[in-house]
């Protein structure tokens, strides 16, 4: 019987301490996450104060060229087709 509250209160200790770590790991995430929407507009608010220079033109970056196009997907084959 005593073996069976010490295997509940293992487990008891084990669940809360998963409990504090989810807690603060979601905080964590939460404050990286407000810290990455917060450096994306200083990005953009910084390259609007760039272009807005005198002579910016001149040094423009230009844009990337887009990707190239993907294989298009294998089509539908019937099993009918197989069969013959």
């Amino acid at each position: 019987m005593t073996a069976l509250w010490v295997v509940t209160g293992a487990a008891l200790v084990l669940a809360v301490s998963g409990w504090l770590t989810a807690r603060r790991a979601a905080r964590r995430l939460a404050q990286l996450s407000e810290m990455y929407w917060e450096l994306r507009y200083q990005h953009g608010e910084l390259r609007n104060q760039v272009q807005r220079l005198p002579g910016a033109e001149a040094a423009a970056v230009p844009a990337p060229d887009p990707p190239a196009p993907a294989r298009p997907p294998d089509g539908f084959v019937p099993l009918k087709s197989l069969r013959r």
